[in-house]
């Protein structure tokens, strides 16, 4: 069974920086491109970032590039989000799961919130 365990998340001024991690297990992690998600209030579930299989390649939504950086450790089944000078429209809950067809078992996520 898939489990992902997302980390790393709380509140931070604007401007601020977070990691995030998360944990996988449940299927051979090395086969599969993963990405991060977020979700705000109110609004669709997103992705911000990916990164394949043995993470030569990333790709990042236009208003994060530049700020957050998506990596991963093919060792460990983690994968993580680094982000610098966050704003308070990065304020969501952040899920990681495969890309491009996440796994139909998401993880609780993590709550990042930005505000002075």
């Amino acid at each position: 069974q898939v489990h992902l365990v997302e980390s790393g998340g709380g509140l931070v001024q604007p401007g601020g920086s977070l990691r995030l991690s998360c944990v996988a297990s449940g299927f051979t992690f090395s086969r599969y491109d993963m990405g991060w998600y977020r979700q705000a209030p109110g609004k669709e579930r997103e992705v911000v970032a990916s990164i394949t299989k043995v993470g030569i390649s990333t790709n990042y939504k236009g208003s994060v590039k530049g700020r957050f950086t998506i990596s991963r450790d093919n060792a460990m089944n983690v994968v993580f989000l680094q982000m610098n000078n966050l704003t308070p429209e990065d304020t969501a809950v952040y899920y990681c799961n495969a890309r491009p067809l996440p796994f139909p078992d998401w993880g609780q996520g993590t709550q990042v919130t930005v505000s002075s």
